[in-house]
């Protein structure tokens, strides 16, 4: 083995010096190869679908599916000059409000701009409100470049910003700058408290609950995490209000089979474009101290409120006014990011957690876990800095962001009045108030026979049809074409209610004349078809 080594290490082409100084022909040159590197058959893959990891399998996301995939092959296949029965796609998938049309707020990009490339501070086109914000992130980063790693929690002079935000969102509640935690979006602050708060086995595995109708991010998680998915059902009747009653029954159901330890609140909601009352918060956190539960409150479009009898209250700022009790025991951990909004910075990827009333070697577990991935993007840092510090009265660029934020978000509202209406005129459809978010739920009563026709044209589902889905003909009028998806995504058990339609971020479409504002998601029993107008 010494000698075949050797030979690797040496000029092996043909009339190459042998070991012992001789020339050897091709043919032995050949031969040496073979002895080096033997003939041998293709091995096994070491990763296949029966060996991967089973909870990665076991992961759904809806809103990132199969649907999203055959609208990618569908765009394909038009650039290619493929003909269809229509001529473009609108991916109604997420409220993704920029690809849709919405403007950027300026003053956010003038800052960005100012700290990718730095020579701009010199220039007279840039406010200098916005060339302050941006001289004082720079001086934060490593080298005072946006290109620098951070520390893990993220910049400090951005927490404090957002330390300074929340306070004055909350009417002077403090908020400790040690407890902010910079994030990639909202999702990566919530995955990772999830993973930290998961333990156990069997019966003692932890659970969590989570509303249905969900955003598909929590089961998405739970299930890589294994941990229990515990359901808990907003009362539609009630503008799919919070019912603590509902809460109740769902974690003594639960303690039967695992232990109850985590609750999720979208407020407002998401699917169900809910606000809930400060009464409904109140109760929530009685009921988690009463059963020890880790609250945590997805508060991202707490900037998306539009019916005037409603307020976005923060679960921080209601758990500090009711009292010490509740103040100093209940652990809460809540998020926000630049994606929604009056924003739609979803590509920067920024957001934050605030986490209080954590055990201080928690604190030094979670700090740990986040060093693993080194720093979420600094350029989101940034950008949710500005949404936490944005222009103030007297400064120069105030009366243009002012003007910027109230247009998006009155187009907002009335787009959500709009839709409510729209589908209320439908017969066979009815539609809650819209009272904030960007998303409806309404609910469309579908004759028994056609429920029972749907049932017996399509596969169960699991079956092999299922994550396959369908191309259709078109829709009429000119009009982008159909796709289909499962309805597992939303957390709705086929068959235990009606079937639901969604609409997909309202903020999202294009201003165009030729277009209506509304994406109907027609939920079936066993599909879900993408129409949109």
């Amino acid at each position: 083995m010494q000698r075949a080594a050797a030979l690797v290490g040496r000029r092996c082409g043909p009339g190459a010096p042998g070991p012992w100084g001789r020339r050897r022909s091709s043919a032995a040159a050949g031969a040496s190869a073979l002895q080096v590197r033997p003939a041998r058959g293709r091995r096994e893959r070491i990763l296949t679908p029966e060996s991967m990891n089973p909870q990665v399998k076991a992961v759904e996301y809806a809103v990132r599916g199969p649907i999203v995939l055959k609208a990618g092959e569908i765009e394909l296949e038009l650039q290619r000059g493929i003909k269809k029965p229509f001529t473009e796609v609108i991916r109604a998938n997420i409220g993704d409000a920029q690809a849709m049309g919405q403007q950027p707020i300026t003053f956010l990009r003038q800052v960005m701009a100012l700290c990718t490339y730095p020579n701009l501070l010199d220039s007279p086109s840039f406010p200098e409100d916005a060339k302050k914000r941006a001289r004082r992130i720079l001086q934060a980063c490593g080298g005072n470049s946006l290109g620098s790693y951070s520390a893990s929690q993220g910049v400090n002079c951005i927490r404090e910003d957002v330390a300074a935000y929340v306070t004055r969102r909350d009417g002077g509640v403090p908020a400790d700058p040690d407890n902010i935690y910079l994030t990639t979006g909202a999702s990566d602050g919530i995955s990772t408290i999830l993973k930290i708060l998961v333990s156990g086995g069997g019966k003692s595995r932890t659970g969590v609950l989570i509303p249905i109708p969900q955003y598909p991010l929590y089961s998405a998680v739970i299930s890589e995490l294994d941990a229990i998915q515990v359901n808990y059902y907003l009362d539609e009747e009630n503008c799919w209000a919070l019912d603590v009653n509902e809460l109740r029954r769902a974690v003594q159901e639960a303690k039967d089979h695992c232990n109850p330890k985590v609750l999720c609140i979208i407020n407002p909601g998401n699917p169900t474009g809910q606000v809930q009352s400060r009464k409904c918060i109140e109760d929530v956190i009685h009921f988690a101290w009463e059963e020890k539960l880790f609250l945590l409150a997805d508060e991202v479009y707490q900037d998306n409120v539009y019916s005037p009898d409603c307020r976005f209250h923060s679960f921080k700022k209601v758990l500090y006014e009711m009292g010490p009790e509740y103040s100093s025991n209940v652990e809460l951990a809540s998020f926000h990011s630049t994606s929604k909004g009056y924003m739609g910075e979803c590509g920067y990827r920024g957001g934050y957690m605030e986490v209080i009333n954590l055990h201080p070697e928690i604190k030094g577990q979670l700090v740990k876990l986040l060093s693993v991935r080194l720093c979420p993007p600094v350029s989101g840092q940034a950008a949710m800095d500005i949404v936490v510090n944005p222009p103030v009265p007297g400064e120069e660029s105030y009366e243009q962001f002012h003007r910027e934020k109230e247009s998006v978000l009155g187009n907002l509202a009335a787009k959500a009045k709009l839709t409510e209406d729209l589908f209320n005129q439908v017969p066979g459809i009815h539609c809650n108030p819209l009272q904030g978010a960007m998303y409806a739920f309404p609910r469309i009563f579908i004759p028994s026979r056609a429920v029972e026709a749907a049932q017996d044209d399509h596969p169960p589902p699991g079956g092999e049809a299922e994550d396959r889905p369908a191309e259709g003909e078109g829709l009429p009028h000119d009009v982008p074409g159909q796709v289909r998806l499962r309805t597992a995504g939303l957390g709705l058990p086929l068959g235990a209610w009606p079937p639901r339609a969604g609409l997909a971020a309202p903020a999202a479409w294009p201003q165009a004349s030729r277009r209506s504002p509304v994406a109907l998601i027609v939920i079936l029993p066993q599909e879900t078809s993408f129409l949109v107008p």
